[in-house]
């Protein structure tokens, strides 16, 4: 059943229920994904199923210091490990659950938080260049947000100048900053290009990222070797002789 643009997924739903983890914040981001059907949780994840291009947050997420939020999730993963049967007297242990916290918080998620957003500074082009500039094989790490687990990849970014131009690592730091969030990747490519428009006043933008997702390979179907290649075109890169024209510069010819 379909109500204000949520899908209100009836397996899912009942697992919820049944496990006492049912909210009115759990089943509102349950957005509706038009042709998926009716999905379980497990199989929401298994399918990798992106629901929306903004990265789902509650209305209160920066109410908390992070220094509030290391403490909380400190003690909620000692809980994990104890669950776990973990000894965390042992002196190798006794401190992961500090450093975990320290890690979502200030690492490989604080790409959540706008303050950490890059400072951009733009530039006149006042060399005139008027071609596609290509910053590509920028490495990332992400985390797909279905398992919590590590996705690697590469991304390839372009743009044509209109009338403005950015600094080179300024490209890699967007793309490092929404990396740095629980992810899908067809969000990410996306986020990289809407921001990289807002920023360059200019919809001739390119991304491409090809990446890994240790959710294939470590889990479910253990493939060990099968990337994912996500694409986002706008503007003069729409053109089928812009696109081969970049998928010539990153090394990926047009067949």
């Amino acid at each position: 059943m379909k109500q204000n643009g949520t899908l209100w997924n009836t397996p899912a739903k009942q697992v919820l229920e049944e496990t006492g983890f049912e909210t009115h914040e759990t089943l509102a981001n349950m957005k509706e994904v038009d042709g998926i059907g009716q999905l379980t949780i497990d199989e929401i994840g298994d399918e990798h199923i992106a629901t929306s291009y903004d990265t789902p947050m509650r209305p209160d997420a920066f109410d908390l210091s992070d220094e509030s939020k290391m403490e909380i999730i400190e003690g909620h993963f000692r809980e994990i490990m104890l669950t776990l049967g973990l000894d965390l007297t042992d002196d190798s242990l006794k401190g992961t659950p500090r450093r975990v916290a320290k890690m979502y918080v200030q690492e490989i998620f604080n790409g959540l938080d706008p303050k950490n957003m890059p400072k951009i500074a733009l530039f006149d082009n006042k060399y005139q260049y008027n071609e596609m500039l290509v910053e590509k094989n920028i490495s990332f790490y992400s985390n797909c947000e279905h398992h919590f687990v590590p996705i690697i990849g590469k991304a390839h970014v372009a743009y044509i100048s209109n009338g403005k131009v950015i600094g080179l690592s300024k490209i890699n730091r967007i793309v490092q900053h929404f990396a740095k969030r629980p992810q899908v990747q067809e969000r990410l490519t996306v986020q990289i290009a809407n921001h990289l428009k807002q920023v360059l006043e200019t919809e001739d933008i390119a991304v491409i990222i090809d990446a890994a997702h240790m959710c294939v390979s470590s889990r479910g179907i253990k493939d060990q070797t099968s990337t994912t290649v996500t694409s986002h075109f706008s503007g003069a890169f729409r053109s089928e002789a812009k696109k081969n024209e970049l998928l010539h510069y990153i090394g990926k010819m047009a067949g």
